[in-house]
């Protein structure tokens, strides 16, 4: 069994990642960082979600030695021009508060009318080889923010994002609902046939 090393420390996106490889049939055994707490966390110094991806997926395939997946994600607003984008987590100035960057983004577009507050998630996902090897795919999730947050799942905008296809933010959808239609799922989904061609 091949081991997949996924470049994260956060419980949930193990646990996607591994669901969605085990639906498709496909036989690697996957684990986080934390499975190699040596090994620093890796600057995400790139411009792009897909080059912050594989700057991740290749520092782990380097320090390890084995086939290692990465992603970078986050929320790009039409009227900002792509914004937040890569500065998603830190869009507020502190990485991480997500209450911090959520009222900020809200403010900023306070008096933006409904019919210009489209936006969407977009997700990087990188797959990286001891060798050099590398691939990426990607998703997104289109929807429309709204200007008062709704729902207690999930995390980061999704309080704020309607998308088209439903009525609820992605706050208020289940983890399955919304691992059904997300950014992350759809392109971990993508990645599958990319483990499948170079790990068999």
């Amino acid at each position: 069994m091949t081991r997949l090393i996924l470049a994260t420390r956060n419980a949930g996106k193990i646990t996607e990642l591994r669901a969605i490889l085990t639906d498709a049939g496909l036989p690697h055994e996957l684990v986080g960082t934390d499975a190699y707490p040596e090994i620093p966390d890796v600057r995400e110094t790139g411009v792009t979600f897909a080059e912050n991806a594989l700057l991740k997926a290749h520092a782990l395939a380097r320090a390890t030695g084995l086939p290692a997946v990465a992603d970078d994600s986050g929320l790009c607003v039409d009227v900002l021009g792509g914004a937040p984008g890569i500065f998603s987590a830190r869009w507020a100035g502190r990485h991480g508060d997500d209450k911090a960057n959520l009222d900020l983004l809200l403010a900023q577009l306070s008096d933006i009318s409904e019919d210009h507050r489209a936006a969407h998630f977009a997700c990087a996902a990188a797959l990286a080889l001891p060798d050099g090897t590398e691939r990426v795919v990607e998703g997104r999730l289109r929807g429309t923010l709204r200007f008062e947050p709704a729902g207690t799942n999930g995390f980061g905008y999704d309080p704020i994002l309607q998308p088209d296809t439903d009525t609820r933010t992605c706050a208020e959808l289940t983890p399955e609902e919304k691992n059904a239609i997300s950014h992350r799922g759809k392109a971990f989904r993508a990645l599958v046939p990319v483990v499948r061609e170079l790990l068999g």
